[in-house]
């Protein structure tokens, strides 16, 4: 598992609590949803860690860009 490293982040409320509905929709944890929109702009800014393990990158896979929805 990769290593994990806790740090506070402080945010508006109302961003928060967007986010907070954008994770309830999507089935994920608060912070597993702020996780998946950093690494989902990292790679899209092409500045993603080259070394991922498998259980993050299927935990990042997008729901919208899965076969089902195409």
């Amino acid at each position: 598992m990769a290593d994990r490293k806790s740090f506070l982040l402080r945010v508006d409320r109302e961003v928060l609590e967007a986010v907070q509905r954008w994770a309830n929709d999507d089935l994920r944890s608060l912070n597993g949803q702020i996780e998946f929109l950093l690494r989902r702009a990292l790679r899209e800014a092409g500045r993603a860690p080259k070394a991922v393990s498998p259980a993050i990158a299927e935990t990042d896979a997008d729901p919208d860009n899965s076969p089902e929805h195409a």
